[in-house]
């Protein structure tokens, strides 16, 4: 296996920081928030890019073709892998449907890059789903108090969601909807959590831009074409067929 950077340790230590407290219970709340986005768009081919604990995010997908793409050796969901890195991927132009990235952009050295790459490789009309922290609440707050960037997720860089926002305007994406999820402090017990999840309901209502993270949906644009409004909850079928991505999927961990 070729050398492994800087980069892809803290990636791997975040897929391990996941199948932990807080990281089991954040990632719990993540997929549920994902199971609701899933019916809503249309796809053949769907990619993950980068491991988030052994949870598939994908589950509730309806594409024909679902895989994680991740360096070797890095233990993540049941489904399809791909070895590659995010800002340089291994698919064909137009090739996929949804790209689905889980704190992708924090653990890059490169995130406008990535998200150059996700524009390239995404049909038109495709969809791009990007969950990240919120540097501005208790999580971004914990990050600068403690000190705590030796390890994951504090040694990410959190970026903000405007910034994320000015990024996909510029490479001809539309803002479809955007959530905030997790109000709950970054606490190891996890029985503690459990009976905190008062507070995601009442953040929502009282300090709705304060959750840990941010839910972003963003569909690639047509040039020259009038993009139809999007809706939370309508489906959106696409008449003509998406090829394969154009790499060897290796199945199995």
């Amino acid at each position: 296996m070729s050398a492994i950077g800087p980069i892809e340790h803290r990636r791997a230590e975040l897929c391990q920081w996941f199948t932990q407290s807080p990281g089991r219970s954040l990632l719990a709340v993540e997929s549920y928030a994902l199971r609701a986005v899933w019916p809503s768009l249309f796809s053949k081919v769907a990619v993950q890019l980068g491991c988030a604990g052994p949870v598939d995010l994908l589950d509730a997908c309806n594409a024909q073709v679902r895989a994680v793409l991740d360096l070797p050796g890095i233990a993540g969901a049941p489904v399809a892998r791909v070895h590659g890195v995010p800002e340089q991927l291994p698919f064909d132009s137009r090739s996929v449907d949804i790209m689905l990235l889980p704190h992708t952009l924090e653990f890059s050295d490169d995130p406008h890059q990535v998200l150059r790459e996700v524009s390239r490789v995404l049909t038109p009309e495709g969809h791009v789903v990007i969950l990240g922290f919120n540097p501005f609440s208790l999580w971004g707050l914990w990050r600068l108090l403690r000190r705590r960037r030796g390890s994951a997720p504090w040694n990410g860089h959190f970026l903000q969601l405007a910034r994320i926002k000015d990024w996909l305007k510029l490479l001809d994406f539309e803002i479809d909807r955007g959530k905030m999820l997790y109000y709950r402090p970054p606490l190891a017990r996890e029985t503690t959590l459990d009976r905190l999840r008062f507070l995601d309901k009442a953040g929502d209502r009282w300090w709705p831009m304060a959750g840990a993270v941010y839910l972003l949906v963003a569909k690639k644009r047509v040039v020259g074409m009038t993009p139809l409004r999007s809706e939370w909850r309508t489906a959106r079928a696409f008449g003509r067929a998406v090829a394969r991505p154009a790499l060897r999927v290796i199945r199995g961990g």
